[in-house]
Parts: structure tokens; C-alpha cells; sequence
């Protein structure tokens, strides 16, 4: 069954199980998947609101762009713990000679470029969606306004939780020039989705 399937606690209680998967990475990315819902939720509460009637139109597209997003992460969800998967089945790999040490070596190599970009992805996804909540200030229904606050947090959460991922993942690529690349790759992410936050949090914080 997908983790996305299933109900709270059971998805908890799979996460707190004594076993590697799912765990930091696919946490992340629910707490994207949850700031993206908040995102849409708070469009859907200016959209129902007839004092917020200038707003519709940006709510409308901004409503629609998050419900997207909501579905990427938990997709991303999925292929955190499958990306980590592959790399726990190369490990097992034998190892007897020096075909075999070879082939292995190769196989985690490339799993753990796998489990490189995936949370990268996360942090890209972060970013849009911090983008597209930063829009909406100053034009949505201020009775929600703590919960656009929580939308940016759960994103900020994300994506720093992907960097971890990336940061531990590139430590054991072989490929130094593929691991400077993703490093400077998830650093700018990284500034980029802090900085949004920050915007955010801080425009909710002045109208509370």
C-alpha cells in the first residue's frame, strides 16, 4: 500500500517502526504536501468569502496550482522510500569477487544519486510552493491568516528536511564533481525557501 493511503496513525506507527524507510525523507515531504493543502485551503476560504471578491481570481489559479502540488509531494512521498529501497537492495548485493564488489559498488552509486534527487525535488517543490503562498499576502481571507503562517512553516520544514537528505547522501558519492553540484544546487534551494518563509511568517506575524 501507498504511505500516502494510509490513515494517521497507522502511517506514524509505520514511521516509528524499527526500520530505516519510510522515515526522514518522506516525512519532508508530507510536511509539503501539508503546507500545500493549507495553501489551497486558505484560497478556498477567500474564495468563499464575498467581502474577499477581488481576491477570486488569484485564489481561483492559486487554489488550483496548490492542489497540484499537494499531489506531486506525496507522489515524491512515495519515491523517497522506494529511492532508499534501492539503495538497501544494492548493499545486499554479493560481493565475492571483483565483479561482483564492482557491480555493487555501481548499483549504490547510482542509488544514492537517486536518493540525491529526490529530495532535491522536494526542495524544488518547496519552492514553488512558497512562491505561490508569498503571492497571496494581501489578498486572502486575513481570518485565516495563522494558517497560511502554518502552510509556510510545514514548507520551510520540508524543504530543510530534504537538505538534510541531500547533505547525507552526497557524503558517500564518489563522483566529487556530481556532489558539488548537487550541494550548490540545494544551497540555493535552500536560500531561496528560507527566505520566502521568512517573508511569509513575518507578514502573517504583523497583521496577528
Amino acid at each position: 500500500m501507498r504511505l500516502s493511503e494510509l490513515q494517521v496513525d497507522a502511517y506514524t506507527q509505520t514511521l516509528a517502526d524499527a526500520s530505516p524507510a519510510p522515515g526522514g525523507g518522506s516525512a519532508s515531504a508530507l510536511m509539503g504536501a501539508q503546507g500545500a493543502a493549507l495553501t489551497a485551503m486558505v484560497c478556498a476560504l477567500t474564495l468563499g468569502r464575498a467581502a474577499c471578491a477581488p481576491h477570486h481570481p488569484l485564489a481561483e489559479a492559486a487554489r488550483t496550482e496548490a492542489e497540484t502540488l499537494r499531489r506531486r509531494f506525496l507522489d515524491v512521498m512515495e519515491r523517497d522510500t522506494e529511492a532508499f529501497l534501492t539503495v538497501s537492495a544494492a548493499y545486499a548485493m554479493p560481493k565475492a569477487d571483483e565483479a561482483e564488489r564492482a557491480a555493487r559498488s555501481e548499483a549504490i552509486q547510482q542509488g544514492l544519486m537517486r536518493c540525491t534527487q529526490t529530495p532535491l525535488l522536494m526542495m524544488e517543490l518547496s519552492v514553488q510552493a512558497l512562491t505561490l503562498t508569498a503571492k497571496l499576502l494581501g489578498q486572502f481571507n486575513q481570518n485565516v491568516a495563522s494558517d497560511l503562517g502554518v502552510a509556510a512553516l510545514s514548507l520551510r520544514s520540508c524543504a530543510q528536511g530534504a537538505w538534510f537528505n541531500v547533505l547525507i547522501n552526497i557524503g558517500m558519492l564518489k563522483d566529487q564533481a556530481l556532489s558539488a553540484q548537487y550541494r550548490g544546487q540545494g544551497e540555493a534551494l535552500l536560500s531561496e525557501a528560507l527566505s520566502l518563509s521568512e517573508q511569509i511568517c513575518q507578514s502573517i506575524a504583523d497583521l496577528l
